[in-house]
């Protein structure tokens, strides 16, 4: 038989193209994440690990750095290590956060201390030299060339708290340095110092961030380690943790993680909704395939061959199939990644990718691919051999809600879609994912277990559409549920993809207008510039009007500090703004400001409150509003009896700049109004807030995910769309003769080809606007179930979006239909009913 098997899938190759086409996506999806995965790690590995890649053994407290918890750090430590045989050179690493002024505003970084060996550090010098002496500094590459420094620059440095003295202290730069990729410190403007100028910074409480060691030749880091492990328990240092630079390099990566691969989770459950996909083509082609060949099979039993024989060679022409679509997924995955990271290592800023193909990754790739093919083939394997010889003249019954296997497979699939669409809904009304998640799961699969039910019935309706179109327009309404159990399977297989596309975006949608409702709670204005920290120049109404000249701003006002209110045991700034002003930029119109009151954020439980200025003490009246982020606001009326500030304020209190911005800006827009006020106004960007920056930073992280699961959830769709065009092609090839008699009846060839492309309009119009409808109602309850705790949660359809899917989905349908129909039409008539 395993000749018989061979022949099959060599005579009959072109339709086994569709399902390796199928194996080989699904495969290649899984594959692409497991490879994406390993090449993440490697290198989040190969960036985090370069802060210490000279270094053979690294000391570290067990708890985090920057608690209170755990061993800290100190010379006690390095002096042990120090003491140490086979430690050739010791490396305290101390950091102090600090600050510079570039000549325009205040810059915050992380400042070093370089080691006694120069082999230790982790930075390469690109121009200069080291610091030799306790007045010069180093700084990186990115630094020097965003601020324009050079070698001889004189850079203040400063503590980089607030609360600390404003000592300063004037470096010289005498080299310029490679800029980390350590992504704890990418992004921060990097200096290297002796270790007295850094201790002059750094919190002594803290003590070292970690203890890096260089190992004498011919050590062994394994006995120097338990040696030194043992000198630290007798100092009585427990609680430092001594590893190698590789085992340090997974502790901190597995601190990023959290232990956890929640993005790999995320793909691999894509990843499974492709393969289940691909599995309902699989399954679905091979039994049509079983189905046209069941008097050739019957044959074979004839001559002798017996069922296992049969079913075995049905189960091998799978296991070809699936063999070599799966290398070839395997082998289009791995190139497509290393494409990518290729790409990457370009890019200076992510020059450390790493392709790292994991053994695993090949393995699970080409045993899921194979086994999801033998399983998807055992059912029709089964049917194959289900009928005596006689009886296998005709084909098999399918399996109806009207025979016994329908009725047992209905009544699951009722009962998963009532109990799960239950906990669907209670998960909704109770706002708990943990019951909406497995509900929505659950009956969906009841959806498409009771598919046969319902998708041949609406697929027929629809099929009236094309009554007015003839005789093609109605043969195709007859043929696509010719076969009802065939016309279910390759719609579920879209239906999935499309569902899960609609949901994704309803979802979104309605995540956006709960969203904006939030925001415009919690935030009184649209954009708001507050002031400088400690030492810097405070906002002016010159800033405001330059604020003003920025495109993008409707209108910007000064909010001036007139006095100080206690709250929650601290002093706070009172803000004052002319009645008129406000009502141009408070999103709240019903907040008005008026003599003898104050505006005060949500939740202000007293009645009134006590305004402190230079000249007097007012009691005023409370207006709470429904803003978290409300400053306390009077009348500038009312500040006029205020006096100033008091002295005492005169240090911390700033300014703020509210602002409200133009109608109908776009997310990029507006990222780039915040970059054009921080710039203009001379603060950094995140002093620049408001419920439109944060609106654009939600939606940015919405449109970035939405992008990426529908582009993944579109593999799915493709799949599918597959699925539709191998159905139709087995199809034709099972309708040969019929299709030849109606040629010979008088049907033409473009008639021929219309019947067909509307058969797979119906079928995957059917689907598609199935599942738009599913993905809507899905959408919609999940974001209920994920939002409803802190927001009112309305549903919001993104028709224009779920128009367009239904478009794509019917054009993909109608091009999935040209290669069948334009062979069906080839054949000629008298050939055609030659044909056996």
């Amino acid at each position: 038989m395993l000749q018989v098997a061979l022949a099959q899938v060599r005579l009959n190759a072109r339709r086994f193209i569709a399902v390796s086409l199928a194996v080989m996506i699904a495969v290649g999806f899984l594959t692409a994440t497991l490879v994406i995965n390993s090449s993440s790690k490697a290198s989040l590995a190969e960036s985090v690990g370069e802060g210490f890649r000279n270094a053979d053994l690294i000391l570290t407290s067990e708890a985090p750095y920057f608690t209170d918890d755990g061993v800290v750090l100190r010379d006690d430590a390095a002096a042990a290590a120090r003491n140490t045989a086979g430690v050739d050179a010791v490396y305290p690493v101390e950091q102090a956060f600090v600050a510079f002024n570039d000549g325009k505003k205040k810059v915050y970084a992380m400042l070093t201390n370089t080691p006694d060996e120069a082999a230790l550090l982790p930075v390469d010098v690109a121009l200069g030299t080291l610091p030799s002496n306790d007045t010069q500094v180093a700084v990186d590459q990115t630094t020097a060339d965003r601020h324009g420094l050079s070698i001889g620059a004189i850079l203040p440095v400063q503590p980089g708290d607030e609360a600390s003295d404003s000592r300063t202290v004037d470096l010289v730069v005498s080299a310029v340095v490679s800029a980390s990729n350590d992504p704890t410190q990418m992004g921060t403007p990097q200096l290297y110092s002796s270790a007295a100028t850094a201790a002059l910074f750094a919190d002594p409480d803290r003590g070292f961030a970690s203890i890096q060691l260089a190992l004498a030749d011919g050590s062994s880091a394994s006995g120097v380690r338990a040696e030194l492990e043992q000198d630290l328990t007798a100092a009585g240092l427990d609680g430092i943790a001594v590893r190698t630079s590789a085992e340090q390099t997974d502790e901190v990566v597995a601190g990023f993680t959290g232990g956890e691969d929640a993005l790999t989770l995320v793909l691999l459950a894509f990843a499974a909704v492709a393969l289940l996909v691909c599995a309902l083509v699989v399954s679905n082609t091979f039994s049509v395939l079983v189905a046209q060949r069941t008097r050739e099979l019957a044959l074979l039993r004839c001559i002798g061959a017996s069922r296992s024989q049969i079913r075995r060679s049905v189960i091998t022409e799978a296991l070809l199939v699936g063999i070599v679509a799966s290398i070839a997924g395997v082998a289009a995955a791995i190139g497509l990644v290393a494409a990518i990271v290729a790409y990457l290592k370009g890019i200076p800023e992510s020059g450390f990718a790493t392709l790292a193909v994991a053994p695993s990754a090949i393995i699970t790739g080409l045993v899921i691919g194979v086994l999801l093919t033998l399983l998807s083939a055992l059912v029709p394997a089964r049917s194959a051999t289900a009928v005596a010889p006689l009886a296998a003249l005709r084909p098999a019954d399918d399996v109806r809600a009207g025979t016994r296997r329908g009725r047992v497979r209905l009544g699951i699939g009722l009962l998963l879609l009532a109990g799960g669409g239950a906990l669907l809904g209670y998960g909704a009304v109770i706002s708990d994912l943990l019951f909406a998640v497995p509900g929505g799961m659950l009956s969906f699969v009841g959806i498409l277990m009771c598919a046969t039910l319902f998708v041949p019935s609406l697929v027929r309706t629809v099929g009236v559409l094309a009554a007015p179109l003839g005789v093609p327009g109605k043969l195709a309404a007859v043929n696509a549920v010719r076969n009802p159990q065939r016309t279910s399977a390759t719609s579920s297989a879209l239906l999935i993809g499309v569902t899960l596309v609609a949901m994704m975006m309803t979802g979104a949608a309605t995540a956006r207008t709960s969203l904006d409702s939030v925001l415009a709670a919690e935030f009184p204005v649209e954009v708001s510039v507050r002031g400088g920290v400690l030492g810097d120049t405070p906002l002016t109404a010159a800033d405001a009007q330059t604020a003003r000249g920025v495109d993008g701003v409707a209108e910007a006002f000064l909010l001036p500090v007139v006095g100080t209110t206690q709250m929650y045991g601290t002093a706070e700034a009172v803000y004052a703004l002319d009645p008129a002003d406000a009502a141009a930029v408070l999103q709240d119109q019903s907040l008005k400001l008026s003599p003898g009151t104050i505006l005060m954020p949500q939740n202000t439980t007293a009645s009134t409150v006590t305004v402190q200025g230079a000249a007097s003490t007012v009691e005023l009246d409370v207006v709470a509003s429904g803003s978290g982020q409300m400053r306390p606001l009077i009348s500038t009326e009312t500040a006029a009896a205020l006096g100033g500030v008091p002295a005492a304020g005169d240090a911390y209190l700033q300014p703020q700049i509210w602002i409200s911005v133009q109608e109908g800006l776009s997310n990029g827009e507006l990222q780039d109004l915040q970059s054009e006020l921080a710039e203009a106004l001379g603060v950094e960007e995140y002093m620049v807030s408001g419920t439109v920056i944060e609106r654009m930073a939600f939606e940015q992280v919405i449109d970035v995910l939405l992008m990426v699961v529908t582009g993944l959830l579109a593999v799915a769709v493709m799949i599918a769309l597959v699925g539709v065009a191998n159905t139709l092609s087995l199809s034709v090839l099972e309708r040969t003769r019929e299709s030849s008699l109606l040629r010979a009846l008088g049907l033409t060839r473009g008639q021929l080809r219309g019947m067909l492309a509307l058969e797979a309009l119906l079928i995957a119009g059917v689907a598609a606007l199935l599942g738009c409808v599913l993905g809507a109602g899905y959408g919609w309850l999940g974001a209920k179930s994920a939002l409803g705790s802190f927001a009112d949660v309305a549903v919001a359809v993104p028709w224009l979006q779920l128009a367009a899917v239904l478009a794509v989905a019917v054009l993909a349908g109608l091009a999935a239909s040209v290669l069948p129909a334009r062979r069906a039409a080839r054949l000629s008539p008298v050939a055609g009913l030659a044909a056996d």
